[in-house]
């Protein structure tokens, strides 16, 4: 399979729509686990913004924007606090091409926590913090104050 061109760029004012109309849909596609609700519009509205202290990126394959991250890389440690990239484009290592950029660009310790019932996040996490720290990572279920029970790995970037 041909590997799609693909760009990353840090989210702005002049892309913020193309963030919450991905959000959007992340949103949605996680409500059966959060429970949450669109407004009274049908929109679903993100929990984090790209804003201090956290920092927003869209990944674009050819010119289309197909996912986000947005991170909290200000703390001790750093955090995902959400990611994204949309079905059609999964299974493409473009996530792991994201999340690898992410972590290059902001070298120290992090976090990635997953919801109770994400199989499928816990799985592609478990596959891109492996493949990128050689399996030098830990994993535990813990109580989080803001997601309840969720997987978290914890790695520090290695040296390249």
């Amino acid at each position: 399979m041909k590997q799609p061109n693909f760009k990353i760029t840090k989210i702005d004012k002049n892309t913020i729509t193309y963030y919450l109309s991905l959000a959007h849909a992340y949103e949605a596609e996680f409500s059966n686990l959060t429970h949450k609700l669109p407004d009274e519009s049908g929109i679903f509205h993100p929990d984090t913004m790209p804003v201090d202290p956290c920092v927003g990126y869209l990944l674009y394959v050819e010119k289309l924007p197909v996912g986000f991250c947005v991170a909290n890389t200000k703390g001790a440690i750093h955090d995902i606090a959400e990611f994204y990239v949309i079905p059609v484009m999964r299974r493409q290592q473009l996530g792991l091409k994201l999340a690898t950029a992410i972590f290059d660009k902001y070298p120290g310790q992090w976090q990635v926590r997953q919801i109770e019932g994400a199989e499928q996040a816990i799985n592609f996490w478990r596959h891109v913090i492996n493949t990128y720290t050689d399996g030098n990572y830990d994993e535990a279920i813990v109580d989080d104050p803001d997601w309840g029970t969720v997987t978290r790995q914890s790695f520090i970037t290695p040296q390249r």
